[in-house]
């Protein structure tokens, strides 16, 4: 099955589920330790073209809650709330972000901003196991998300001191997702917890006034947010730029890769209109730039096939001492200046670059639902879909992905003719046999790797692959030319 329509931000009530809600999940809900205040009823009081007020009164006390939309900045509106009577104990709620995947990965993030040390400074906090509060820090502002989206709520006025964040069990507040083929139980709701925050609020008839994003984690977007609130007379800027996370295992080293990938896909996409040529035309330019790297390395190949020959006449002869044979291998390595582990640099130092472009579609808003070639690749996100089916297949899933299928086999094809040929004679040296393993095993283990995982990855490593190809073509020409001459 497939969900059609609008994806909503926030988790809300399934049609269709006997148990509802409670409002307490809702964003922007005033609550309360002490009584069910978050069922209570508003009623409107006020309505304008771009305002809206409600207002709710108990025992004892009155609360006003006051919307206006900002016209100058975009996803962003203003609240004002005003207590008058008993404030204890009362919270304002984030509401419960939808779940987004991406590689299959569930990222939900809380963060907030604090001053301290003589600086702004946005922290992302440890996801609660159960209810955390802290009573003794300011937030700036505190942000909920899901990764591509989220919502920040930033107090304008003072507010208590403090801030809590709460666990959500899945089967309490479900994803979306889990209406998608329940009877084989593809996203069970247990699997997909939701976490909440919560800022305490004060009694006063004056207005508690906050600012409200609650829209798309693009780049763009939140700085354009944060030009619209700046002051360059007082310094303030609401940073909100910091929301935005790069979600990786190891994104202390693949997110300044990912930032300098994208700001050139962003001049690509300038031109083409197309984040999936960007990635190509990205390819091709990491190709180029790491062109003399790679290019020493092949030349380091082509040497050590000029002493094959001496490196079988040392298998032979040392056939039954395997340890001297060893050292005879390594003073020849040594004497013509060579290294049978340099066949593997290219892997190693194309690595931060793909854990740089694979953290990138995971955490850029931009990058989300983006499609290459509609009816096949139709997000650059998510694998590519040939034809899918309903019962799912162990690893394969419920839907056939062809871009890891002929990315492994350009691969493949990339070791074949990287690889030297070995000679006819004799036992096959252990650089031939190590090349040997690497062409056989290597694009078999990549496509399993690669599977499911996003069709933006598999394009990028796909054409590294073919402009890899074109790189060793050129050094053999090259090589055959030299020959020649000499």
């Amino acid at each position: 099955g497939v969900l059609s329509g609008f994806y909503p931000l926030l988790r809300r009530q399934i049609i269709g589920r006997e148990e509802n809600i409670s409002s307490s999940f809702y964003a922007l809900n005033i609550i309360s330790d002490t009584e069910n205040l978050e069922n209570a009823i508003y009623k409107v009081i006020r309505l304008e073209k771009d305002l809206i007020e409600f207002e709710i009164t108990t025992s004892n006390r009155r609360i006003v809650k006051t919307y206006q939309f900002a016209e100058e900045a975009p996803y962003t509106f203003d609240m004002a709330i005003s207590i008058e009577g008993d404030s204890k104990n009362l919270y304002l709620t984030s509401g419960v972000p939808e779940v987004e995947l991406t590689s299959g990965k569930y990222s939900p993030t809380l963060k907030m901003r604090t001053y301290r040390k003589q600086k702004n400074v946005v922290d992302q906090l440890a996801l609660p196991k159960s209810i955390t509060t802290v009573s003794s820090i300011y937030p700036d502002w505190i942000c909920n998300s899901n990764g591509f989206l989220g919502l920040i709520i930033d107090p304008l006025d003072e507010i208590p001191p403090g801030y809590r964040t709460k666990y959500i069990a899945g089967n309490t507040l479900p994803t979306r997702l889990t209406l998608i083929d329940p009877q084989y139980k593809l996203y069970p709701a247990d699997k997909y917890p939701g976490y909440e925050m919560f800022l305490p609020l004060k009694a006063s008839n004056k207005k508690t006034n906050f600012r409200i994003f609650s829209g798309p984690f693009a780049k763009d977007i939140l700085k354009a947010v944060d030009a619209t609130y700046s002051n360059a007379i007082t310094g303030y800027n609401p940073e909100y730029i910091g929301a935005k996370s790069f979600h990786g295992f190891f994104a202390f080293i693949s997110e300044p890769f990912g930032k300098l990938m994208f700001s050139l896909m962003q001049l690509f996409h300038r031109t083409t209109h197309s984040w999936g040529v960007s990635i190509i035309l990205l390819t091709l330019v990491l190709r180029i730039m790491l062109y003399p790297l790679n290019a020493w390395t092949i030349k380091s190949q082509m040497k050590m096939q000029e002493f094959a020959p001496k490196m079988k006449e040392l298998q032979k002869r040392y056939a039954n001492n395997p340890q001297k044979q060893k050292m005879e291998m390594m003073k020849l390595y040594k004497t013509k200046g060579s290294n049978p582990l340099m066949g593997c640099f290219p892997l190693f130092i194309q690595l931060p670059f793909l854990f740089g472009m694979f953290d990138l579609l995971k955490s850029t808003f931009e990058l989300r639902g983006a499609v290459f070639i509609p009816g096949w690749i139709n997000n650059l996100t998510a694998p590519d879909v040939v034809f899918s089916w309903s019962m799912p297949i162990p690893f394969i899933g419920t839907s056939f992905h062809v871009l890891p299928l002929i990315m492994g086999a350009v691969m493949f094809l990339q070791s074949k003719f990287m690889a030297k040929k070995p000679q006819k004679d004799g036992p096959l040296t252990d650089q031939e046999k190590q090349q040997k393993m690497l062409t056989l095993f290597m694009p078999i283990i990549f496509t399993i790797i690669f599977y499911k995982m996003p069709s933006g990855l598999n394009i990028y490593y796909l054409f590294f692959s073919l402009f890899g190809i074109l790189q060793q073509w050129i050094m053999n020409k090259q090589q055959k030319k030299n020959l020649i001459k000499t």
